[in-house]
C-alpha cells in the first residue's frame, strides 16, 4: 500500500477516533489516551474504547493513530450550547457537527419538550431542563393558515392589527415561558454545579431567546452569538450604528436609496417596532435579571455584551451600513456541496429536458397551503413546460398538471445545485435565501409571515427575486411571475453574479464561524473587540451633552463680548 493511501486511512481512523465523546476534550489528562484498553486488540485490525468497537484497517494505522491523537485533542474546547427550537435550530446544527468534527466537547440545554433539537445526538451530549412552554408548532402553523385565509378574504386594517396583536401576544409567552425556563436553571443548585464543574470553555447561544446569554453571565463565561435577532431586535440596530437616513428597518421593504416620505416611514416603523420588541421580551427578561445579578447591571446593555456576533447574513444580502469589530459575517454558511439526486428523482429531473426544472418549498412549518391557493398554483404550474418538484403535504390539487411532482419532502440543496433547476419559489425564509444565493437561482418568492416579505424585498432590490402577494395570487398572475423569471435572463445573471461575489473569499463562511469561536476559546473572551458605545446615554452617545456645553460658551462668550462692547460704547459716545 502507498504512503498517501496509508495517510488517508490513517485520517479517517483518527475522525472516528475524535467522534469518541471521551477524547475529545483537551483538559484530559494523557494518560487516558494510554490506558491498557486502548491497546487491546490494536495489531488484529480492532481496538476496544470504552466498550465501543473500531475498526483499523491496518495494525500500523493503529500505531500512527494512536501518537497522532493528542495532537488532534489538544485544540478541543467545552463549549456549552444553548440553541433556539424551530428553523433557528437548523442552523446551530451546522455549527454543533463542525464543532464535534473539529474535537470540540459538545453540550447542549434543551427543553424536555423540545420541538427540534433531539435529546440523543451523536454530535452532543444533551441538558433537558423539564419545560412545558416554548415553542409550539401547531399555533405558528395555524397563524399562518389564518393570515393566508385573511388576506384571501380582503383583511381590513383593524382585522389586521387584532391578528399582530395576537402574534405579539404569543411571542410574549414565548419569551415569558424561556424566562421562566431561566430562573429555573438558575435556581438548580445541582445543575448549576454540574456547569461549574463542567468549566466551560464558551457558551455559544442564539440571543433570539434570554437564556444563554443570563447563562452565560452566570457561569463567567466567555459568550458567542449565532445571530440575526435578539430579544431587543435585529442585532445591527443594537449594537452598530444605523443611521435611519439609509439603512432601512425591519419589514419596512425600504433599501438603502430613500426619498423624504420613505424616510419619515423608516423613523416611524423603527420607534413602533422597537417599543413593540420591548413590550413583547423585556417585561419578562428584565426582573429575573434583577433578582440574579442585581438592580444595578443595565438591562439594554447586558443583552450586547458578547465577544463575537456571528452574523448569519452578509452584504451580498444585506445593504451596504456600519458595523463593529466584535461582528463576523458567516452568510450562508450552512450551504454544503450537492449530493447526487435519489435516482428516481434524478430520472424525473433529466426528464425536463431542455425547459429545466422549478422547485417550490415553504420551509419548515408549511407544508400545505389553504387549498384554493394550492389550485390556482397548481394550475399555474401546469401551464408551463418545466417539470415542476413541489414539497406538498396535503391533499391533492385537482388541477395538478402531468409536469408537476408532489413530495412530503424534498433534498433542497441538492435540486438548488442542479444544473436543471431553473427557479426556486420560497417563502423567503432565511435559510433558503441563502441557498439561492450559493447555488444561483433565482427566486418567485411567497413570503407569508415573520421577516420572509423582508428577506424576499432585498433580494427583489438586487433584481435577483420577484414577489407575489398570497392575497392577490391566481393562476394567471402566479404563472406570469413565473415566465418573467424563467425568461427574462437578468434574474438568472443577476442571482450567479451574487453567487460568485458569495464564493469569492479567502475563507468559507463555515470555517470562519469555526475560527472566531475558536479564537475565543484561545484567547478566553474577546474583550478587546467589544465597544463601549453601549455602556453610554443616547445624549452621550450623539455628544449632545458636547454640544450642549460648546453652545452654551459659545454664547456666554457672545453675550459677553456684546455686553463689552455695548459698555464701551456707553461711555465713549455718551
Amino acid at each position: 500500500m502507498n504512503v498517501s493511501n496509508i495517510w488517508r486511512e490513517i485520517r479517517s481512523d483518527l475522525s472516528t477516533l475524535r467522534g469518541f465523546r471521551g477524547l475529545r476534550s483537551y483538559k484530559l489528562t494523557a494518560r487516558c489516551l494510554f490506558k491498557p484498553f486502548f491497546w487491546q486488540q490494536s495489531f488484529n485490525g480492532f481496538r476496544t474504547v470504552g466498550g465501543m468497537n473500531l475498526k483499523m484497517r491496518h495494525p500500523s494505522n493503529a500505531i500512527f493513530a494512536l501518537l497522532l491523537v493528542p495532537l488532534a485533542c489538544v485544540f478541543g474546547g467545552k463549549i456549552l450550547v444553548v440553541p433556539l427550537d424551530g428553523s433557528h435550530w437548523v442552523n446551530m446544527k451546522v455549527l454543533i457537527e463542525e464543532l464535534h468534527l473539529k474535537g470540540h466537547d459538545i453540550t447542549v440545554v434543551r427543553a424536555s419538550n423540545s420541538w427540534y433539537t433531539k435529546e440523543m445526538s451523536p454530535f452532543y451530549t444533551s441538558v433537558s431542563v423539564p419545560h412545558t412552554g416554548g415553542f409550539d408548532e401547531e399555533f405558528f402553523g395555524n397563524l399562518i393558515m389564518r393570515l393566508l385565509h385573511a388576506q384571501r378574504q380582503g383583511m381590513s386594517f383593524w382585522s389586521q392589527m387584532r391578528m399582530e396583536r395576537e402574534s405579539h401576544t404569543h411571542f410574549s409567552l414565548l419569551h415569558k415561558s424561556m424566562a421562566e425556563m431561566t430562573a429555573q436553571i438558575l435556581e438548580d443548585k445541582k445543575l448549576m454545579q454540574s456547569f461549574h464543574d463542567a468549566d466551560y470553555d464558551l457558551v455559544l447561544t442564539d440571543p433570539g431567546v434570554g437564556v444563554g446569554t443570563i447563562l452565560a453571565r452566570r457561569l463567567e463565561v466567555p459568550l458567542v452569538y449565532n445571530v440575526r435577532w435578539t430579544v431587543q431586535g435585529e442585532a445591527h440596530f443594537v449594537i452598530a450604528p444605523s443611521p435611519l437616513s439609509y439603512i432601512p428597518f425591519t419589514a419596512t421593504e425600504l433599501t438603502d436609496k430613500m426619498s423624504f416620505g420613505q424616510r419619515v416611514k423608516n423613523f416611524v416603523a423603527y420607534v413602533v417596532g422597537m417599543y413593540v420588541m420591548s413590550q413583547i421580551t423585556e417585561v419578562h427578561y428584565k426582573p429575573v435579571i434583577e433578582h440574579y445579578f442585581g438592580p444595578d447591571v443595565n438591562y439594554d446593555t447586558f443583552f450586547q455584551d458578547a465577544d463575537i456576533y456571528l452574523m448569519r447574513n452578509d452584504f451580498i444580502f444585506e445593504f451596504p451600513r456600519p458595523t463593529m469589530p466584535n461582528v463576523v459575517y458567516m452568510g450562508g454558511f450552512q450551504c454544503k456541496p450537492a449530493n447526487p439526486l435519489p435516482k428516481d428523482l434524478e430520472e424525473f429531473v433529466q426528464s425536463s429536458g431542455e425547459h429545466g426544472v422549478i422547485m417550490m418549498s415553504l420551509g419548515t412549518l408549511v407544508g400545505e397551503l389553504p387549498v384554493d391557493i394550492t389550485e390556482e398554483i397548481a394550475a399555474a404550474f401546469a401551464q408551463l413546460p418545466q417539470k415542476v418538484i413541489w414539497r406538498h403535504t396535503g391533499q391533492r390539487p385537482a388541477t395538478l398538471g402531468n409536469n408537476t411532482l408532489l413530495v412530503n419532502w424534498l433534498p433542497q440543496k441538492d435540486l438548488l445545485a442542479h444544473p436543471k433547476t431553473r427557479v426556486f419559489v420560497a417563502h423567503g425564509g432565511t435559510n433558503g435565501v441563502q441557498e439561492a444565493i450559493y447555488h444561483g437561482v433565482p427566486i418567485v418568492g411567497l413570503p407569508l409571515a415573520f421577516d420572509q416579505r423582508d428577506n424576499l424585498s432585498r433580494m427583489r432590490a438586487k433584481g435577483a427575486a420577484t414577489m407575489v402577494d398570497t392575497g392577490t395570487l391566481d393562476r394567471d398572475i402566479f404563472a406570469d411571475a413565473l415566465k418573467a423569471v424563467l425568461h427574462d435572463p437578468t434574474y438568472r445573471e443577476t442571482m450567479q453574479k451574487l453567487s460568485r461575489l458569495h464564493r469569492d473569499q479567502p475563507m468559507k463562511a463555515l470555517d470562519r464561524a469555526v475560527f472566531w469561536i475558536e479564537y475565543v476559546i484561545r484567547n478566553k473572551g474577546a474583550p478587546h473587540l467589544r465597544t463601549h458605545s453601549n455602556k453610554l446615554s443616547w445624549f452621550a452617545y450623539h455628544s449632545i451633552d458636547v454640544f450642549a456645553t460648546l453652545l452654551t460658551v459659545v454664547l456666554v462668550v457672545t453675550f459677553t463680548c456684546i455686553s463689552i462692547l455695548r459698555c464701551l460704547w456707553g461711555k465713549l459716545f455718551a
